[in-house]
């Protein structure tokens, strides 16, 4: 009955929001390529190269469930060489990264929008052996329709802040019926396990095994192109103050910053990395505005070491970039809320500071601080003491390193506990 009158509403909730979804879609770009997949309609190719694979469909919405999403089906292949996948992802900076990142063995698509008959035609082509959702995407068609075809259902890096299940709560004569039909629940953390136990999850079903955005055991190393780039076109003995994932107001901020650092450090030089990349013009301008030579990513190539900032206009490559940064300032975290996550900075071995604003990785923001593994500011005079601190100090970003890194020992291997609980549930079948 629940899903009778979720299902009968959702062309009406479609016309509230869709205004609004089409907004941000035209203003991030390339919303009309492959836009009739968001409806369960496939392209002849698209049909073939799925024909009879019998794949393990990942859905992940965007670029942070993206990584996690990737990190998780390599570790599922090491278990099962000859697996499949299918990886759906809803906006289209998630799907460019997909597509650019994703292996020979993953097919990336759109994920069709939850209604009904636009689920039944995606499943009927994808045709999955099971689904693996990634964090809290939990959709009631795509998950009764997984259960008509008895296919396993798996929640993974399933955490849950204190704020989400209060909203679930709310709605719970709602949602509990869908999150009892899940066959596992992967969680971060014991607190994460009781809170989904209080959403109605089977206690045995919910299994914490850390949390494989802090999943440091298999750190990368900066792509072929990225060292090329750093070797022949910037000056990696200069001191960095790098800016990562930045929100509007914070590359302003850290060009304050910069500019104030200058004279103590004449060669300082300032790499800024937006969370949207389409603002690079927008940055560019407030570079202009202070007098500052930049550079972007797409065009970097000699000069590039008489630049004041390089701009990384392109997406998917932050982690890469680490590699030059003396400090690193992480975004949505001082002008924005929710904070962006600092592990891939701490695993490149980089000190980090932030803003009081780290909602969005709250516990691990907390830890980070009572360990003395990180520098908190709360406002812009404050980030310029602390970096010109750390500037002056090696010693200093070495054990802010050192402590970080013990808060994120816990979380190696999570990637990997995961897949092999994922495989055990899949040998079994459905709970």
């Amino acid at each position: 009955m629940i899903r009778l009158f979720y299902n009968l509403l959702w062309p009406v909730g479609l016309l509230l929001f869709l205004p609004g979804y089409l907004a941000k879609m035209f203003r991030r770009g390339g919303y009309r390529r492959n836009f009739g997949q968001r409806l369960g309609s496939y392209s002849a190719e698209s049909r073939e190269r799925l024909r009879g694979k019998h794949p393990t469909w990942i859905h992940a919405v965007s670029v942070g469930e993206i990584v996690i999403a990737l990190k998780l089906a390599d570790e599922l292949r090491a278990l099962r060489p000859d697996l499949k996948c299918v990886l759906t992802t809803t906006t289209t900076t998630g799907h460019a990264l997909a597509e650019k990142t994703a292996p020979q063995w993953m097919q990336v698509l759109y994920a069709p929008l939850d209604f009904w008959p636009v689920m039944r035609r995606a499943f009927r082509v994808i045709a999955p052996q099971r689904i693996i959702l990634i964090e809290a995407e939990v959709w009631p068609n795509l998950v009764a329709e997984a259960r008509n075809r008895e296919i396993p259902v798996v929640l993974a890096n399933a955490r849950l802040s204190p704020r989400s299940e209060r909203r679930f709560r709310r709605f719970r004569f709602f949602v509990t019926p869908t999150f009892r039909q899940l066959d596992l629940v992967c969680v971060p953390s014991t607190e994460d396990a009781e809170r989904w136990k209080n959403l109605g999850v089977e206690k045995p079903r919910i299994r914490a095994v850390g949390n494989i955005k802090y999943d440091a055991s298999n750190p990368r190393h900066a792509s072929g192109e990225v060292q090329r780039l750093i070797k022949n076109a910037i000056e990696t003995t200069r001191p960095t103050l790098f800016g990562g994932s930045t929100h509007r107001g914070e590359e302003k901020t850290l060009i304050d910053v910069f500019c104030a650092l200058q004279s103590e450090f004449p060669n300082l030089f300032l790499v800024l990395a937006p969370r949207h990349v389409e603002r690079a013009s927008e940055i560019e301008a407030d570079l202009r505005n202070r007098n500052l030579r930049s550079i972007r990513r797409r065009v970097a190539g000699k000069g590039a070491e008489r630049s004041d900032c390089l701009l990384i206009d392109t997406t998917g490559e932050l982690q890469d970039w680490y590699d030059i940064a003396t400090i690193v300032f992480i975004g949505k975290s001082l002008t924005a809320h929710g904070g962006q996550n600092p592990v891939e900075a701490i695993s490149a071995r980089k000190p980090v500071i932030f803003g009081p604003h780290m909602e969005n990785f709250a516990s691990l923001a907390k830890g980070l601080i009572e360990a003395g593994g990180t520098v908190c500011v709360q406002n812009s005079q404050e980030l310029v003491e602390e970096s010109r601190r750390l500037l002056r100090d090696a010693t200093a970003r070495e054990q802010l390193v050192a402590n970080a890194l013990r808060v994120i020992q816990p979380h190696r291997e999570a990637a990997a506990r995961t897949a092999a609980l994922i495989e055990k549930i899949s040998t079994i079948g459905p709970a």
